[in-house]
């Protein structure tokens, strides 16, 4: 039986995205690592089925993705709809922000992530 969470055929692809992460992952990183939003414990690279997640909450069992510009095109944004519609069939929410938008803006991102954290 093949792994919902965290298939170990895809350990090695995780690692390499964890060792190559863009600049907005690294600054989101450092605002949600150990557990120091909200006591929120946050995952970095997590995959669910055959999706690899940029974050991932488990206790509020929440996706963040973090989109470039590649993002944007046609094809890449019907994959991404199709993602998140097997995500929330297993319970997942999935919120995304643009990498601009972190980088540019981390206070509003993190205004919006809080809003979806029960009685924050």
């Amino acid at each position: 039986m093949k792994r919902l969470r965290n298939d170990p055929t895809l350990k090695q692809r995780r690692r390499e995205l964890r060792r190559n992460q863009t600049d907005a992952e690294k600054a989101f990183w450092a605002k949600v690592r150990n557990r120091e939003f909200y006591g929120m414990r946050f995952l970095r690279q997590y995959s669910v089925g055959p999706y690899i997640l940029d974050f991932y909450c488990p206790d509020i069992k929440l996706a963040v993705e973090l989109d470039g510009g590649q993002h944007n095109h046609c094809t890449n944004r019907e994959q991404d709809a199709a993602r998140a519609e097997f995500l929330k069939k297993q319970g997942i929410e999935v919120v995304r922000f643009w990498n601009h938008e972190v980088l540019l803006d981390m206070q509003g991102v993190l205004t919006r992530l809080a809003q979806k954290i029960p009685s924050s």
